[in-house]
């Protein structure tokens, strides 16, 4: 009774020394004068045991459980006698739980409960599993005692669930006390009498047990543990932390098991799990070996064995590797989409080695490319410390995440047949360039035109592909999905397909991705000089309009060229309505600070001005007169091509306003003149020339700022 007053840990010392004395006792001569001590000592042992268990009150059910922890190891891998004794203390403790209720234990570990079921720890026989597995194969042992035993333990426990569910056990005594190790058809019976109150816990349990069990042949029987494997994988009710359990099981034991029989257990029991969770079995594989070891790649080589498998597994790891979150979430690969995307890659890169699966690949090859050109992207965006992570297993290769990566691509290409294509990218040195960050998306580029040079079906299907992920905005590789869609629009055999990428053009239109919405427009700007394609872009119109408000330098440098060639597709009362609209928005970019937006704003504002037909003269001249100071003041423009673009503006704006004499003072370049008449001609509008100039003042430009305060 005063053990129950111990540490935990320090009862657990005591139980274990006090086996270890009584087990290792000097084997019984049941016709010897010892032989009454030896029982006594048992018994007394026995007794000890259940006075625990009593003593344990509320816990006694924890307690219970304990013990059997404690008991188990010295049921294998020990002499013979101390084996028997130790498992004739587990059936005899099993049989006194028969008798003895156990407080509030609860149910749930024999039958289904409601998902929201939720029981205190102390009530939970957890060991149900662990027991069942570890006694079923104690029966197959080569000891008959302990067979006998292990059968009688399994006997009362089979009682106690009967016990749990309100019910008399219909298993007779004797038939589990003759188990005569896997040739009985007593072994199956057994399993299969337990496997209607098993919780997939419990089978998880057995399933670990068995495959342990593989690596000791001469212990236990290894087709009864193939036997246990093969019928509980079947359950399809497993949870992902279960088959991560599962596989790393597997993998860890992989190669200490020598036994064809253990091989082939195993190697069904993967296939059963992959196609029932391809997942999960593909995230589990790449935890337990990231960087692709020798054992992971046999259990790979499983998966793709099989057609159906192999597709499945090929499908998750391309999920693999388009699942790239912005930033680190953990810095563990265990659970890290970033290390196991890296993991993806360096898997596939070993995957394409292997001729099994070409099949398999080529019916996935766009998806898969493209994924692998992404992953490519990811990896340049690494922090040390990721590329530690995963690395630090594959040093001896020298071959950094981005290496294997760009060697994936490479593999995956000469692999489907297209190696002209991985020689003329070398050529071009594109490869070279996929490895750098500031040269990466030059390195796309390169791809995409040679990959242009496939058949056009597989161009098709690649094309259709990218602007399909494109249609859902902010994923990492959304800059290089962009740069190789708008590579292919320049490939005039998919010019009957670009409508599918202007559908997604004006989301990306207003992308704060840095440089996507200049490299959207560029794409736009091809199309509109394509005479197939040039109308279609039209639809685009409003959507660039509509940029020119917030657009950068560079945006605006290539916005406004789209725009020029759309106003020359437009019917000639469109064109006028598009061009009144269009005159508001170029004035602001008279003064931005990017040389070329200024020409071209200016040059475009002045076509405008020749497209305005009937009603709507008279809004546009409002417009001229008002744009007249800010062309006059960049007459004295730093950049000569500004300044040019200004007096020919002046020019037209003197035509269209029918105002001979700004016309001859802009010939003889009289511009201070040309003020004195601006202000005479309308002196109402004194005040808002006043408030046109003031920007000028702070100007970066010394000619335009001293023009200004000229003016003033």
């Amino acid at each position: 009774s005063r053990v129950k007053l111990l540490l935990q840990e320090k009862k657990n010392s005591i139980l274990h020394t006090c086996f270890c004395s009584v087990f290792h006792l000097p084997p019984q001569d049941t016709q010897g004068p010892n032989a009454y001590l030896y029982s006594k000592t048992l018994a007394a042992l026995d007794s000890m045991l259940q006075s625990l268990v009593c003593s344990a009150g509320t816990l006694s059910t924890m307690e219970l459980q304990n013990i059997f922890q404690l008991l188990l190891p010295f049921t294998s891998s020990q002499p013979k006698v101390v084996e028997e004794r130790a498992m004739a203390r587990i059936a005899r403790l099993a049989n006194f739980i028969t008798t003895y209720s156990l407080p509030q234990i609860c149910p749930c570990f024999v039958q289904a409960t409601d998902p929201g079921h939720q029981c205190s720890k102390t009530h939970q026989f957890v060991m149900l599993g662990k027991l069942v597995g570890h006694l079923t194969l104690c029966c197959t042992c080569k000891d008959r005692g302990t067979r006998h035993e292990a059968a009688e333990a399994l006997h009362h426990l089979h009682t106690f669930i009967m016990q749990q569910l309100s019910k008399r056990s219909r298993v007779r005594r004797d038939s589990l006390g003759d188990a005569l190790g896997d040739k009985s058809p007593l072994f199956s019976f057994i399993l299969q009498m337990f496997m209607k109150y098993l919780q997939p816990t419990d089978q998880v349990d057995i399933i670990l047990i068995a495959i342990k069990s593989f690596r000791s042949p001469s212990i236990y029987s290894i087709s009864a543990a193939a036997y246990m494997v093969d019928i509980l994988v079947e359950d399809p009710a497993f949870q992902p932390g279960q088959v991560l359990t599962i596989v790393w099981t597997i993998y860890g034991n992989l190669p200490s098991i020598t036994a064809a029989v253990a091989h082939n257990s195993l190697n069904r029991a993967l296939l059963v799990l992959t196609n029932k969770h391809p997942a999960e079995v593909v995230a589990s594989l790449l935890q337990c070996s990231p960087t692709c070891t020798h054992v992971a790649m046999a259990m790979w080589k499983i998966m793709f064995s099989k057609p159906q498998a192999a597709k499945k597994v090929l499908q998750e790891l391309v999920s693999m590797l388009m699942n790239q979150p912005l930033r680190k979430t953990s810095t563990s690969s265990k659970d890290n989409p970033r290390i196991l995307s890296l993991a993806a890659t360096r898997t596939i890169n070993e995957i394409l080695l292997q001729p099994t699966c070409l099949r398999e690949v080529d019916a996935i090859f766009p998806q898969l490319f493209l994924a692998l050109l992404f992953q490519v992207s990811f990896t340049t965006e690494l922090t040390l410390q990721e590329v530690q992570i995963f690395w630090k297993e594959h040093q001896q290769y020298q071959l950094t995440p981005i290496r294997s990566a760009v060697n994936s691509i490479r593999v995956l290409l000469c692999v489907m047949g297209f190696e002209r294509q991985v020689l003329a990218i070398e050529a071009q040195g594109g490869w070279d360039a996929l490895l750098r960050a500031h040269t990466h998306l030059m390195g796309v580029s390169i791809l995409a035109r040679e990959m242009m040079e496939t058949p056009r079906p597989l161009c098709y299907t690649i094309f259709c592909h990218l602007a399909e992920l494109l249609s859902v905005e902010g994923h990492t590789w959304e800059m290089v999905a962009m740069v190789f869609l708008t590579e292919m629009l320049g490939c005039t055999n998919l010019s009957e397909d670009v409508d599918r990428a202007l559908e997604i053009f004006p989301m990306y239109l207003q992308s704060q991705c840095l440089g996507m919405p200049s490299l959207v427009l560029r794409a736009i700007l091809k199309l509109t000089k394509r005479p197939s394609t040039a109308r279609r872009t039209l639809v685009l119109l409003p959507h660039i309009m509509e940029l020119l408000q917030d657009a950068d330098s560079d945006a605006s440098a290539v916005a406004l060229p789209v725009l020029s060639n759309m106003l020359c597709l437009l019917e000639r009362k469109a064109s006028s309505l598009t061009a009144l609209a269009l005159a508001d928005k170029l004035r602001p970019l008279f003064e931005d600070e990017s040389d070329t937006v200024r020409e071209l704003s200016i040059r475009l504002f002045q076509d405008t001005m020749g497209l305005v037909v009937g009603a709507e003269k008279k809004q546009m001249k409002k417009k001229v007169w008002d744009s007249l100071l800010p062309l006059l003041l960049h007459l004295h423009d730093q950049d000569k091509s500004v300044a040019k673009a200004s007096q020919k503006a002046l020019c037209s704006a003197s035509r269209f306003l029918k105002w001979r004499q700004l016309a001859q003072l802009d010939e003889t370049a009289q511009v201070w003149r040309i003020c004195e008449c601006l202000l005479a001609r309308n002196r109402s509008k004194a005040k808002d020339y006043l408030h046109q100039s003031q920007p000028y003042l702070k100007s970066l430009q010394e000619s335009l700022r001293r023009e200004a305060v000229r003016f003033i």
